[in-house]
């Protein structure tokens, strides 16, 4: 299998650029990405939209992050550009674990990337100061006090994944947990959602 073709291309502040593509050092932030394993390089908007509402976060840099349904890792290593001091990577599916830590090593975020093969349960108990989910709405409902309870107070949630039509159920299941909407954005299909816990 060849994989995905694709050439470097912005988001936000970012240039995704493949892994036999020279790096600009003009451009922005470079997340390195290999063309096989799982899908995504950033081009569907609910990706893209993490990616933007990544750099809003204030205070980003030193922080804790994990990232649920890690699939390429390019939320993970993005948040790394951005500053945080390390991210645990975490997704059910062994394709997806397995181009994550290709990924991870492509943009040499070994020290800093932990990528686990596993559900939620699977990261311990200590609490994280962004959490980051692109996932699926059900999946999002039935995990959701789970996912609040890994986030310290006053710390971040970035959810997305969310079709449109489940918008209200997301924001009233986190609403209900205690957690205050900071943001949210309407896309083509799907809505992404910023969240903070008091």
């Amino acid at each position: 299998m060849y994989g995905r073709i694709f050439t470097p291309f912005a988001i936000g502040g970012f240039t995704i650029v493949p892994e036999d593509h020279p790096v600009d050092p003009e451009a922005g932030l470079p997340l390195i990405m290999g063309k096989k394993g799982a899908f995504g390089s950033g081009e569907h908007e609910t990706t893209a939209s993490c990616l933007e509402e990544m750099e809003r976060i204030p205070g980003i840099a030193g922080m804790r992050c994990l990232d649920l349904g890690s699939g390429t890792g390019i939320l993970a290593v993005a948040a790394i550009r951005l500053g945080a001091a390390s991210v645990v990577a975490v997704d059910i599916d062994p394709k997806a674990a397995e181009s994550c830590a290709a990924n991870v090593r492509l943009n040499g975020m070994e020290e800093r990337i932990f990528t686990v093969c596993g559900e939620l349960g699977s990261v311990g108990r200590e609490p994280y100061d962004l959490l980051l989910a692109n996932i699926y709405a059900d999946i999002h409902l039935a995990l959701a006090d789970e996912m609040v309870s890994l986030v310290r107070p006053g710390g971040w949630l970035i959810l997305s994944g969310i079709p449109l039509q489940d918008k209200f159920d997301i924001q009233r299941r986190f609403r209900n947990l205690g957690c205050i909407e900071h943001d949210w954005r309407i896309l083509e299909e799907y809505v992404t959602i910023v969240l903070r816990k008091p």
